[in-house]
């Protein structure tokens, strides 16, 4: 397919979406250079074994997935034209971001409890590494709840129409991506723990 052919929109679009997956692909090596490190540094003596995972991690698997669906049928809702049902399933998984946000704290406050914090006398290199990747990607599933944010807004004004949804459609991709990353890191850091 020849990249130049195509409306004015068309090559905007392509061109948006060209951007999103460079980015998306500068922060697959980023996070391939944590894990990385991580599998490195586990052959320190100070390396934690058998680390149990908090519960809420695991919560937040399940919380991660519900809102790739919610997102995908918000999208095939506004295919249809129904501005309600799509309405209702982008609050939903902005609504699920944030609970995702609140899990992940709830997942290092029991960190703290089992007595291993980031810093200090009480931290140890292999919980370190756990809230550098869980806050990272904190900060992304933030990122990506901007986005949502403002197809919600763009949404509620009327912006979108079935056959134009280039934010929606990028907002969306984005999602799936933290989502994706979460379903990697944890299972990551569970695997590489135990």
């Amino acid at each position: 397919m020849d990249l130049t052919q195509g409306t004015k929109q068309d090559k905007n679009s392509r061109a948006k979406k060209m951007m999103l997956y460079f980015g998306i692909g500068a922060l697959v090596m980023s996070f391939a250079g944590w894990t990385s490190a991580f599998i490195v540094s586990s052959s320190r003596p100070d390396w934690l074994q058998d680390f149990v995972m908090p519960t809420p991690f695991w919560t937040s698997i399940v919380i991660m997935l519900i809102s790739s669906v919610t997102f995908i049928i918000a999208r095939k809702a506004l295919e249809k034209n129904n501005k309600n049902l799509t309405t209702i399933m982008l609050v939903v998984t902005f609504v699920l971001g944030l609970f995702f946000v609140f899990n992940q704290f709830k997942g290092f406050s029991q960190i703290i409890e089992m007595g291993y914090n980031f810093t200090g006398p009480t931290s140890n290199v292999t919980v370190s590494y756990i809230y550098l990747i869980a806050v990272v990607h904190i900060l992304h599933v933030a990122a990506g709840l901007i986005p949502i944010l403002i197809v919600i807004i763009n949404h509620l004004r009327g912006k979108y129409t079935p056959n134009n949804y280039l934010g929606f459609e990028l907002a969306e991709i984005f999602w799936h991506f933290v989502d994706i990353l979460w379903l990697y890191l944890f299972f990551f850091l569970y695997f590489f723990l135990n």
